[in-house]
């Protein structure tokens, strides 16, 4: 099913045919009267920026196995079936045979989509608007040292908003952490260079932390290094993918870690030392932060730095 602001449109698969709807509860519901007559078994969407979640959320009250996918692998998976085009009409159908691929697979582990409680869904929402909001302020900031006189005035005022926005947005977020992920942020927090942002991203987008393998926690968050390899080919791994809020923060987070955490300095010390490029070594000493959260959320302990230091 492909989502968009207006209107979705969606096949079943087996059918070229396809069929446009509101994207409203009209739509919804004529949607689901129409999969009534069919035999169901999974309903896939893009991820499209929140325009699917109602959608997805609807089905779900109604019993419907609903899977949202990242329009990358969508798009990926329409490529290999020769839809070299794109339409709505091709992105249905492709969607429509990734429903039944996706469906035929035997571990179904992470494909069903589940909506995230509400005290972590506002969460995310003020991670992520926090995010725009600075990005918002650095493309400012990028058009003050440019500006003409004239302009100048104008854009520090938005600047100076934006710093407003920003810092009520972080007092909402640290109110937020502290009502509903207070033990979970001791934990977090307990680490030497795990601030507010980083806690509150990890809560946010990383629920996964402490209930699957740090190795699969390493790829949702695309810090796990990737093979490149094709016959006797052996290409460089590197990093692709997972979660770009995750990520980035993570990368922020290091910056101050490899300073102030004395296990991960050593660590990182010591891949500089060995001739890794640094940002090499941060990617590295992120991986290894990510191993230690999930390790702490899983036994629900919080971490003492001083049992992980060499003794000078």
């Amino acid at each position: 099913m492909d989502v968009a602001k207006d209107e979705f449109v969606w096949a079943v698969h087996g059918s070229s045919q396809t069929t446009s709807c509101p994207n409203d509860s009209a739509g919804a519901q004529a949607l689901f009267s129409a999969l009534a007559e069919h035999n169901i078994g999974l309903v896939v969407l893009e991820a499209t920026g929140g325009h699917e979640r109602a959608l997805a959320g609807f089905l779900l009250e109604r019993g419907v196995a609903v899977a949202v996918v990242n329009p990358r692998a969508a798009r990926e998976f329409a490529r290999s079936m020769g839809h070299l085009a794109k339409t709505d009409q091709i992105d249905a159908c492709a969607l429509a045979h990734y429903a039944q691929t996706l469906a035929a697979k035997a571990d179904q582990a992470g494909i069903r989509f589940a909506p995230p409680p509400p005290h972590i869904e506002a969460l995310q929402a003020l991670v992520t608007r926090r995010a725009q909001l600075l990005n918002m302020r650095t493309a400012e900031k990028n058009r003050l040292a440019g500006a003409v006189r004239v302009l100048r005035s104008s854009i520090e005022d938005v600047i100076r908003t934006l710093d407003r926005q920003i810092k009520r947005l972080d007092k909402e977020i640290d109110d937020h952490l502290d009502s509903h992920f207070s033990q979970q942020r001791k934990r977090l927090e307990s680490i030497k260079g795990i601030g507010v942002t980083t806690c509150a991203t990890m809560l946010a987008f990383m629920p996964e932390l402490g209930h699957v393998s740090a190795a699969r926690v390493a790829k949702l968050a695309g810090v796990a290094p990737l093979n490149q390899d094709s016959g006797k080919m052996r290409g460089r791994r590197q990093i692709w993918g997972g979660r770009s809020l995750v990520r980035c923060t993570l990368h922020m987070a290091m910056l101050s870690a490899v300073r102030y955490n004395p296990v991960l300095q050593a660590f990182y010390q010591r891949l500089v030392a060995a001739g890794k490029p640094k940002k090499v070594a941060l990617v590295a000493c992120a991986h290894k932060l990510l191993r230690i959260l999930n390790a702490m959320e899983r036994s629900g302990q919080h971490r003492n730095e001083a049992m992980h230091t060499n003794p000078a």
